[in-house]
Parts: C-alpha cells; sequence; structure tokens
C-alpha cells in the first residue's frame, strides 16, 4: 500500500504546475505608456536644423529658467524621440521599469545621449511614470555587406533602451477584494489542459 501511494505522489508531482503558468488572471494585463523627450550629449549625431526639436529644446530651457529668446539653436547634439515602456499588472509605486526609445527625427544616432526627465502617459492621458537616463543602444553583428569583411558591425543607432529607467508615479487601478469572482484564461486554451 506505501508503494503505490509514493507512485501516486511522483506521478502527481510529474503533472503538477501553477496556475500562473498556464493562466491569467482575466483583467490583470500589461498597459502601454508613452511620452515624447529629447535626448541630449549627443557627439554631432542629433537632428540637424529640426524645427521640432528646436522648439522643444527652447521650452525644456524656458521651464528651466532660461531666456533663449529668439535666438537660432543648433541641434545637432540633441534628439526628439518618442518614449514606450510596458506597466505589467500589480506594479506598485517606485517600481522600475525599463524604458525604449526611437527618433523621430533626422538623428543617425542616439549612442552616448542621455534621455531628459519625460512623462509617460497611459491611454486614459494620465502620467504614470516618469523615466530619464543615458540611452543604451543595441548593436548587432553585421551577418554581411559592407564592413562584414573587416570585422566590423552595424546596428540600429536611432533606437535604443534604458534599463530600469523608468519610476512608476502611479499605479493602474483595480481591486481584486471588490470582485465576486475571479475568472482565469488559459494562454494555450484546449479541453486537456481545462
Amino acid at each position: 500500500m506505501k508503494y503505490f501511494i509514493l507512485f501516486f505522489l511522483i506521478c502527481s508531482m510529474g503533472f503538477s504546475a501553477r496556475i500562473k503558468d498556464i493562466a491569467m488572471l482575466k483583467g490583470a494585463r500589461n498597459n502601454q505608456l508613452f511620452g515624447y523627450g529629447l535626448v541630449i550629449g549627443l557627439p554631432g549625431t542629433g537632428d540637424k536644423a529640426n524645427e521640432l526639436t528646436e522648439s522643444s529644446m527652447g521650452l525644456v530651457l524656458k521651464g528651466l529658467g532660461v531666456d533663449v529668446k529668439s535666438q537660432k539653436m543648433d541641434t545637432k547634439n540633441a534628439a526628439a524621440v518618442v518614449v514606450t515602456a510596458t506597466l505589467p499588472p500589480f506594479s506598485k509605486v517606485g517600481q522600475q521599469l525599463d524604458v525604449h526609445l526611437a527618433s523621430i527625427g533626422t538623428a543617425s544616432s542616439l549612442d552616448s545621449g542621455t534621455l531628459m526627465m519625460t512623462s509617460l502617459k497611459g491611454p486614459d492621458g494620465k502620467i504614470y511614470a516618469m523615466a530619464q537616463g543615458k540611452v543604451m543602444v543595441l548593436k548587432k553583428e553585421n551577418k554581411g555587406g559592407a564592413g562584414a569583411a573587416g570585422g566590423g558591425s552595424s546596428s540600429n543607432m536611432v533606437s535604443g533602451v534604458i534599463s530600469g529607467g523608468a519610476m512608476l508615479e502611479r499605479e493602474v487601478g483595480w481591486d481584486v477584494s471588490q470582485e465576486k469572482q475571479l475568472r482565469y484564461v488559459i494562454n494555450n486554451p484546449d479541453f486537456t489542459t481545462a
């Protein structure tokens, strides 16, 4: 009898799974955040003669108390970017999020740049996080074409990431205690898993 119980325990351990590994709580999902920002400190690889970047720099400097008047600003060391992040369910204030950036101007590279403080909004227009930090450009090996013979590498220099670059300032409200029942959605639904 004890061998049967032992066999049953070993078999049941082999087929067990945590609910969160095979299903997700209905209503608990990722939320997308986005914003517009400026990457500064570029070594001449920024937006050249870009009106959007120039006016954005003027507004930032004005907000810092610097009177730029009608001076023409050189934007070769700055770039206008769209900033995005994914807000996981049940995230708490103070949690850090990874941030992705993509140039929207004429910049040739975001490498060595720093994102100025940028607010990240949800689809409802509310600010959920603030982002800033040093941009890291992800480099990929060149599999062929120009530069491959010399062992060089190429990269997508007009996009980048800041690991842990955003700080969550507001939580997405969802009170689980008010729910009368919790529903789970199976990730790969089939009758056997159910």
